[in-house]
């Protein structure tokens, strides 16, 4: 059955009551979810710098046990070629096992300052880590006591939130398609999430901008859709506001 404007309007009113309350009940909530949603990044994204840092240190330490090893292997080597020294036959052979002893002893020396470098990147890497635990210790406390904050006050709603969801599903199923879509775009652009709002002290409740009387008129009669000629809501009477509170 074909709905009158006046039915129009008012199951509009009624939709926009309802998603009123739903928008107040959020507003306790604020900005918690989003200092949430913010706090688990920080705390993801400080877990993965920890693991990277803590890969990093692993790595440099492997280095440092290579080194150690390159420099047992070459000490190892010096004892060998200078046993060999005694065994040379001629210069050339001296001058040949001399040669490797010389570069066996650079070796080392390259390894014992590979070492040294790594010792003072372990020293940075690991202030770097410790304070990286440190700062996601506190994000982690942080994020426990906004979950904890945000748990309660979901709790508290959250039983009238999911009624008056379903209330508000079961009313846009009496508004036609367009009148809906234009609501709903209405209700995305604007601030404070009124697509519908009523007459006060001759202005829309919206924007405050004064309706003129003739204006007003037409809207009382609930013949047509108004909008404001402002910020483009849709406009009700007082009286249907009245009614829609006693209903």
């Amino acid at each position: 059955m074909e709905q009158t404007v006046e039915q129009k309007l008012k199951a509009l009113y009624e939709l926009q009551t309802i998603h009123t309350k739903i928008d107040r009940i959020r507003q306790v909530r604020g900005e918690l979810p989003m200092e949430v949603a913010d706090l688990e990044d920080d705390v993801a994204g400080l877990e993965t710098r920890i693991q990277k840092i803590k890969g990093e240190l692993d790595d440099v330490e492997d280095d440092i046990v290579t080194r150690k090893n390159l420099i047992k292997e070459a000490q190892a080597n010096i004892k060998k070629y200078e046993g060999q020294l005694n065994e040379v036959k001629n210069n050339r052979e001296y001058d040949a096992i001399s040669k490797e002893i010389e570069i066996q002893g650079l070796d080392i020396q390259v390894s014992e300052k590979k070492i040294r470098e790594y010792g003072f990147e372990i020293t940075n890497k690991t202030q770097v880590y410790e304070k990286a635990l440190a700062d996601l210790e506190a994000r982690q406390s942080d994020l426990d006591a906004k979950k904890e904050e945000l748990g309660t006050i979901t709790a508290e709603t959250e039983k009238e939130e999911t009624e008056l969801n379903a209330q508000a599903a079961k009313a846009m199923d009496n508004i036609e398609e367009r009148l809906l879509t234009a609501y709903t775009r209405l209700r995305q652009n604007a601030k404070n999430g009124l697509a519908v709002v009523t007459i006060q002290r001759d202005s829309c409740s919206g924007c405050f901008n004064q309706i003129p009387p003739q204006r007003q008129s037409d809207i009382r009669q609930r013949k047509k859709i108004i909008v404001c000629e402002h910020c483009g809501r849709i406009l009700v009477d007082e009286q249907m506001a009245l009614e829609a509170e006693e209903a």
